[in-house]
This record gives structure tokens, C-alpha cells and sequence, in this order.
């Protein structure tokens, strides 16, 4: 039997065929002389990161793409030339996954920190900041990609896998530059949550890509399954040897996070790749979650190529990791991760590959910084994003952050009570129960022989009776005073670290007044503020006011007694509210 050929065949938009065939005949044009080009890089050392090796040529760039390798300059003509200066071009850096809100930047104050460090793309998460827009989730989101091809570097959205309703889901999977499904929420899989379906079904349908939060070691071997089963792509909840082995066994692209948790954590995976003998193809790298403060101290992907080559990894697949295997986990190999024909002229020039030092960097060919600068700050004004601060602790009384004990010991010598680890992440116990000194009918603040702060967590909007739990805090240790955070994903709560109920009930009250952010307090008088206008997850601020504001509140802690290292106390707080969610203690 003859079988029937389909007269229901897809046909192109004549107009896109037709813009289509004037830009091949422009390109064909340009590499005969015919037309010019934008620009060529001249006297550059460039990796080929596809035979890895290293050759001296030369970029030709036009329409913010690579169109040629070394062309005949005695055909082709340019407008513009820069010289290389014999530096090492490399393909522009990329986050493979980053939350927006963590850095407490909006996109372009980011840019500000992150581009003179050599990233020019980023795949961003959105969760956090359209659950804490609540209603206006859908239109905030709109106002935050608002100009987003003005950014320095490339922006690549997902849409809620979390903390959001389908409807917000649904909508700003159709939102450009949004590519797919974000963070699925793991742990609510299989309990009959229709939500977590719906969102995973949606993302599915639109033929994007889903990102998990796997989470390998609290999954039951049914869910191991499941997640690469239905289509996720990218896992980025490994923190150990054993973690990242089982990632790669079920065939998920597993990015490799350096911005939470202990320095050490990144340290610890790295040496586990080199010391398995991984193929570096499995992985990409990411920040997650990682201050601006960092970012400028320490460098950003650059940073994490640099170090993954100090624990002895060669250095062409590190920086792969950072590149190529980065934009093939997202399927973008056509367009990102390489300097060949075709790609983005998205190039980093640096005077090693060894130690990434980035000298200039070019977005579609553009140079955006120079010598860890940013050429021209981005004037997007995303403003229309403050909102009004919403108070909801007029009724709070100091005793109610006093802790009372879970159970206190037969002598009346001991009170069990909870402890609180700012590093408690990943596989570490993040709040554990333990006996501490009983006195006079009250819990003394020292644990093993060591003074410790207490810290309150406590509900802001309270339907009848509100929810506060109190313990013992290791993280941040002050002789007077308090300092406390909120954060209103995906539910209002604060946090506040100190020694004395009323103190820490004033501080609070202080933060209330605010949409948002981070207050430090001596004898109720306020110290040093960070004010997060921006539905309390980001500040309307360039990079240099936040940063300012970041370190006046390690400087006022500072004063109270507080050595810190590392990432700013308020980023280090903030992410509390992470495992805060994740253990059951916000509501």
C-alpha cells in the first residue's frame, strides 16, 4: 500500500526567510570584501576549547557574533580593530545557576560586580523574588527583565518551580528571556501536591529546561528516579564526594556551587573531581548564592576555574567547566562556551590560563570592562519595584523571644534547648537539640563552655497566635546590641541575633519599619541599616551604595564584639531562611 505523504507541512514565515537570507548574503558579503565587518581582534593567543589547544590568530566580529578565525585581512575590511595584546582569548564566562535575590543586586547593580571578573552570561533562578511579590509576581517580573538585553552580560531566566503558584509559573515561562522551569521542590514530590505536577508538567510543555534542587541524600531511591525520569537537566545540590557520584550516575549535569555555605565545601568537591578522575564534561560552575562583597574581593567564575586548577585539575577543562560544558548543559553550545564561527563574540582576555586574571573583557563584541572595571555602568531604572513598607510586629512583647526549654533535667541543673548553625547546610545538621547550663529558672546562653548568642525567628504577620521559635545561634557572636534580617520568601519572617529580649524585640520593631533588609542596634539606638525596597529582597542601589551599606553592617557588628570573614554578616543571615524553610520552622 502507497503511503500517504502529509500536505500539512510546517512552512517558515516568509518574512523571517527573507531577513534570513539578507543576513547570509551579508556574511558571505563581509568574509569577500564585499561588506565590512564591526570589528577584528588582532595578536591574541586564543583558546580553542573544542581540540584544546592554544593558536595566535585572530576574531572577526560582526552583528555581536564571531564570523571568521584569522580572515585574509588583505579581503576583509573592518571598521574597528583592537589589539590583544599577545593576551589568552577565552570564551566569556558563565553561572550556570545563580539566584537573583541572594546577591540582594538587582540584574544591573550585578553586572556591576560580576562582568569585570570575566561572566558574561548568567542563568538566573527567580523564586524567592516573585514569592515574595506575591500578587504582583507576574507584572515585578516584567519590571526586573525590563531592558535585559542592556545588561553587560547575557541574562537567562527560569520560571518558578517553587514557592509560587502554576498561574505565576505558567506566566512567566512565556516571559522572555525566560528558558525554562527553576528549582522543583523536591521534597514535596510524590505526597499528592498537584501544584508540584502542574509546575513540572508546564515546563515540560513549553520545551524548556527543568532545574532540580535534588538534594541526593534526603531522597528515597523512588525519587532518585523520578526527577531524571520526568526531564530534569541540571542538578546543583551536591556538596560532597558521594553526592556529586550519585549525580552523575543518574545523568544530570551537575554544577558545581561555590557561593554558600563553608569556603571549604567548593574545596572539597573540587578534589573529589580531580581525585575520581571524573570526566570534567559532567560539570558546570555556579555560584547559587554569593554577595557582591565576595565578588569583588575574591572574583567570580574566574575565581572557581582558578582555584579548581590549584587542586590540581589541567587548565583548559577547568576552564571548559566554566564555559563550553556550561552552555552545553543548556543546550546554547551553538551560541555560547567557544570562540568559533557563529558563537556570541562574548571573550575574555587574560594574561594566563593558569590563573584567570581577566584584562578585557567583550560582550557580542563590545568591550563592557577593562582591568576588573566595568566600562559604563547600566542607568536601568528599576524603581518602579520599591514598595511600601507593611508593618506587623505592633503587638510583639520581649518575653516572647525568651527561650524556655524543651525539657529541663531532673537536678534543675540543664535545659535541652534548639541550636542554630549559620553554616548548617547541605548535609550538616542545621539545628540540633542540646543541653546547656539552667540557672535561677533561665537557659545560660553558652553551649561546650562557649558564650553564644541567642537568636529569634519570628513570624511578621501572625493570624491569631504568632509563631516565634527561640534558641542558641553559632555564627554570629556580639557582647551587646542585636541585629536582625527578613525575609518574606515564601513566608514573612525575621531573624534576629542577640543577647537580651527587649534589646532584640526593639531591633525588630526597628526592621518592621522597613520593607525589608537588615538593622544593627546598641541600647535601641540604630547602629547601621540595609534597606531591601524592593518587596524586601533587593535594594534599589548601585553596586558601590550596596556594598557601602553591606559593610557598614559588618562594621557596626564589628564595634559590638563581632570578628567576621567571609561573606558579609547579612548574606550569612539571610541564608538562615533557606533551611529555616527547609526543616519546618517558618509556617
Amino acid at each position: 500500500m502507497t503511503q500517504q505523504v502529509s500536505t500539512t507541512a510546517r512552512f517558515a514565515d516568509p518574512a523571517d526567510v527573507a531577513a534570513q537570507d539578507d543576513h547570509v548574503r551579508m556574511i558571505f558579503g563581509i568574509l569577500e570584501g564585499e561588506q565590512e565587518a564591526d570589528l577584528l581582534l588582532r595578536n591574541l593567543n586564543i583558546l580553542d576549547v573544542h581540540s584544546e589547544t592554544v593558536y595566535p590568530g585572530t576574531l572577526l566580529v560582526h552583528g555581536q557574533r564571531i564570523i571568521a578565525l584569522n580572515p585574509d585581512e588583505s579581503i576583509v575590511r573592518f571598521r574597528e580593530t583592537f589589539d590583544g595584546e599577545g593576551l589568552y582569548a577565552i570564551p566569556g564566562l558563565i553561572d550556570a545557576h545563580l539566584h537573583f535575590e541572594s546577591q540582594l543586586a538587582h540584574p544591573a547593580a550585578f553586572g556591576e560586580a560580576i562582568v569585570p571578573s570575566g561572566t558574561t552570561t548568567v542563568f538566573g533562578e527567580t523564586l524567592d523574588f516573585a514569592s515574595a511579590a506575591g500578587a504582583d509576581a507576574v507584572d515585578a517580573a516584567k519590571a526586573l527583565f525590563t531592558d535585559h538585553d542592556r545588561l553587560p552580560y547575557r541574562l537567562y531566566a527560569f520560571a518558578p518551580g517553587k514557592k509560587t503558584s502554576p498561574e505565576v509559573t505558567e506566566a512567566m515561562l512565556g516571559m522572555d528571556p525566560v528558558i525554562g522551569l527553576g528549582e522543583l521542590a523536591h521534597l514535596s514530590y510524590m505526597t499528592g501536591d498537584a501544584d508540584d505536577f502542574r509546575k513540572s508538567a508546564l515546563g515540560r510543555a513549553n520545551a524548556g529546561f527543568v532545574n532540580c534542587h535534588w538534594g541526593v541524600t534526603s531522597l528515597s531511591d523512588t525519587l532518585l528516579n523520578y526527577m531524571p525520569a520526568i526531564g530534569v537537566d541540571n542538578n546543583h545540590d551536591v556538596w560532597n564526594e558521594a553526592d556529586i557520584e550519585k549525580s552523575i550516575r543518574y545523568g544530570l549535569n551537575t554544577q558545581i556551587k561555590f557561593g554558600v555555605g563553608s569556603p571549604e565545601v567548593i574545596r572539597t568537591m573540587l578534589r573529589a573531581i580531580v581525585k575520581r578522575r571524573w570526566p570534567a564534561e559532567n560539570f558546570a560552575l555556579c555560584a547559587d548564592n554569593i554577595s557582591v562583597d565576595r565578588v569583588l574581593r575574591q572574583g567570580h567564575i574566574d575565581w572557581v576555574i582558578s582555584l579548581a586548577i590549584e587542586m590540581g585539575m589541567p587548565p583548559i577543562p577547568a576552564i571548559k567547566m566554566g564555559t563550553l560544558y556550561a552552555a552545553r548543559s543548556f543546550h546554547m553550545d551553538r551560541d555560547l562556551g567557544s570562540l568559533s564561527p557563529g558563537r556570541f563574540a562574548d571573550i575574555v582576555l587574560t594574561d594566563s590560563l593558569s590563573k584567570i586574571n581577566p584584562r578585557y573583557v567583550f560582550k557580542g563584541g563590545r568591550l563592557v570592562a577593562k582591568d576588573r572595571k566595568l566600562i559604563e555602568p547600566v542607568g536601568i531604572d528599576y524603581s518602579v519595584l520599591s514598595k511600601r513598607p507593611n508593618p506587623g510586629l505592633g503587638d510583639l512583647r520581649a518575653e516572647q523571644l525568651d527561650i524556655v526549654p524543651i525539657e529541663v533535667s531532673d537536678d534543675g541543673t540543664r535545659a535541652r534547648v534548639l541550636l542554630f548553625d549559620v553554616y548548617g547546610r547541605g548535609h550538616r545538621k542545621f539545628a540540633q537539640e542540646v543541653w546547656v547550663p539552667y540557672r535561677d529558672g533561665a537557659v545560660v546562653s553558652e553551649y561546650d563552655g562557649v558564650r553564644l548568642n541567642r537568636i529569634s525567628v519570628v513570624q511578621r504577620y501572625a493570624d491569631g497566635a504568632r509563631h516565634v521559635v527561640n534558641g542558641l545561634f553559632q555564627g554570629v557572636s556580639i557582647e551587646r546590641g542585636a541585629v536582625s534580617t527578613f525575609w518574606p520568601a515564601p513566608s514573612a519572617y525575621f531573624v534576629v541575633v542577640g543577647a537580651d529580649s527587649t534589646e532584640m524585640c526593639a531591633n525588630l520593631k526597628r526592621l518592621d519599619g522597613l520593607v525589608g533588609g537588615c538593622v544593627v542596634t546598641e541600647d535601641q539606638r540604630v547602629k547601621a541599616v540595609l534597606p531591601l525596597d524592593f518587596y524586601g529582597v533587593m535594594a534599589d542601589m548601585n553596586l558601590t551604595e550596596l556594598v557601602d551599606a553591606t559593610r557598614s553592617i559588618d562594621a557596626a557588628l564589628a564595634q559590638l564584639g563581632h570578628h567576621n570573614e567571609g561573606e558579609p554578616v547579612v548574606n550569612k543571615l539571610l541564608t538562615l531562611f533557606i533551611s529555616l524553610d527547609r526543616f519546618g520552622f517558618m509556617k
